[in-house]
């Protein structure tokens, strides 16, 4: 029995997925009580004031990824989510004074005005990545075998219906998803296209919160992790949450509450309480300890196994291995209160047009994504950043206008590259990567710069110390082979249990990894739930 003041679970963070595996641990029928240390709930799924009027998604910012089954399950329509869809995916605004233009009504016909043959091979590509999702989505909703040193007979029983989900894929679709997990995302694609602003659109989403080459091995799967998504029952489509992604936060906290989560903010934990070799509770920044039947985490694995459980009770192999668990984007986040719209010199005009809704990228080929990656890499020119970065705008409130006073805009900044760690320390250049930032889109928009009220920048320095995102992760680990599926976080942690009894992980650590999903919530509420009854 648990006693007054304490619980059947603590739960550390207050992100998405944290609030996602409470909701479903409360409906189990168990008392959670929730810790987050930020004042507000929803982590790097949050919509802030950064400039006075004007508020936006702090991190995240676009929405696809979000489980289907979660937003039915927690009622978050019920709860006033909205989500509306852009008009088309991509808008390139190229040096050569044309636009590319992807999705939307007209795909086919944008691709042909640059290559024919392209606009040929584009449904086979997509049907393509459509027969792999529809495996790969069924498998990112299931909890992977676990590897560990004794036969446990449930793993067995997972790893038989791993195997019969894939062979639900004839040989090519076999063969297609080699190629997805094995390949670069540069090689995939040049293997399938020729014209290179097509290329680029496509292959964003390989670097995107990435601090890698389009054509380093194993990129094509960060690649796909990104078209696993809908909006509103349509596949591959991305949209905008109505109040922005806290909108889709507060939705699963109402819901969360409702079943009678206790949530805490400004609540930091300062340790995870073991006692007899089993997690028991935890200890409060102000000293508070809760005792619990479990614990169960939402935070990055590294900052778990290093700060808050003790080290005596990590054995010095998985110590090791927490040390090289590979985390770092070359993210750098900006949100900037604007005077008016864009105007591009390849879509003139400030008036709102289709392709102000778009996700707009500066960066027209896979070459220029390479450069920019190694640029940031070479200490030769600069303290770690790419000279010539890539940069996603994201225009909110021309599908919002409650983020923004009227007539005038937030834009959201997605830029890559820059280096996780920067000489001098990034406190020295952040305003400095911010100017460069709005100069990179003032090359294809003259009007941005002088448009510009105001901004707030994140460091990848930034998204550490704020938001738990360490080196500016915005997965929370690497999306590796060596770092999915059964091996994510580690080999035999891979079921959602932790490295000692009554620990459990279900952040973007765990699998099906980063994004806002809510999977690795709702996958590690249904273990946890298994386990204590």
């Amino acid at each position: 029995m648990t006693k007054a003041g304490d619980c059947d679970i603590a739960l550390i963070g207050g992100g998405h997925n944290g609030l996602v595996c409470a909701a479903y641990l409360a409906a189990g029928g168990l008392r959670v009580r929730l810790f987050e240390r930020r004042p507000v709930l929803g982590g790097a799924a949050v919509t802030e004031e950064f400039h006075p009027g004007f508020r936006n998604s702090t991190c995240s910012y676009t929405v696809s990824l979000l489980d289907p089954d979660i937003i039915r399950e927690l009622r978050l329509a019920e709860h006033g989510l909205r989500i509306v869809e852009r008009p088309f995916a991509n808008f390139l605004p190229l040096s050569d004074g044309r636009a590319f233009r992807l999705g939307g009504a007209n795909a086919q016909a944008q691709v042909a005005r640059f290559s024919a043959r392209d606009a040929e091979r584009l449904p086979a590509y997509v049907a393509m990545l459509e027969r792999v999702v529809a495996v790969l989505r069924a498998l990112m909703r299931r909890t992977p075998p676990n590897v560990s040193e004794r036969f446990v007979l449930a793993d067995w029983i997972a790893s038989a219906a791993v195997a019969r989900q894939l062979k639900t894929l004839d040989l090519r679709g076999r063969r297609d998803l080699l190629d997805l997990f094995a390949k670069s995302a540069g090689e995939l694609l040049d293997d399938w296209f020729e014209s290179e602003p097509l290329k680029a659109a496509l292959g964003w989403d390989s670097v995107v919160g990435n601090f890698a080459s389009p054509y380093t091995p194993g990129s094509a799967y960060v690649l796909l992790h990104h078209v696993f998504g809908e909006v509103n029952g349509r596949q591959g489509v991305w949209g905008h949450a109505i109040g922005g992604m806290g909108a889709i936060s507060d939705a699963i906290a109402t819901e969360a509450r409702a079943r009678g989560v206790r949530m805490h903010t400004a609540a930091a934990v300062d340790a995870v309480l073991v006692e007899k070799g089993r997690a028991c509770g935890v200890v409060l920044a102000d000293g508070e300890v809760v005792r619990a039947r479990a614990v169960v985490s939402a935070i990055n694995p590294r900052l778990l196994y290093q700060r808050l459980v003790p080290p005596e009770h990590v054995d010095p192999d998985l110590r090791g291995r927490v040390a090289r668990y590979r985390c770092g984007s070359g993210t750098f986040r900006m949100n900037v209160a604007l005077s008016e719209l864009p105007d591009f010199i390849a879509a003139p005009g400030t008036g709102l047009q289709a392709h102000h809704q778009a996700g707009i990228l500066v960066g027209e080929s896979l070459a220029y994504f390479e450069r920019a990656y190694f640029d940031a890499r070479s200490r030769e020119h600069n303290p770690g950043w790419a000279r010539a970065p890539i940069v996603e705008l994201v225009i909110s409130s021309t599908l919002d206008d409650s983020l923004a006073p009227p007539g005038a805009h937030v834009a959201s900044l997605f830029c890559q590259h820059v280096n996780p760690e920067v000489e001098g320390g990034w406190d020295a250049h952040r305003d400095t990567v911010a100017r460069l930032m709005i100069d990179t889109v003032d090359r294809v928009a003259p009007n941005f710069a002088r448009s510009v009220l105001g901004w707030r920048a994140l460091s990848p320095l930034d998204l550490e110390r704020e938001f738990g995102l360490v080196g500016g992760d915005i997965f929370h680990g690497a999306l590796g082979a060596d770092q999915l599926f059964s091996a994510r976080p580690f080999l035999g942690q891979a079921a959602y249990r932790g490295a000692l009894p009554g620990l459990y992980l279900c952040g973007s650590g765990s699998h099906p990894g980063g994004g806002v999903t809510g999977l690795p919530g709702r996958n590690a509420a249904r273990e946890v739930l298994r386990d204590l009854r």
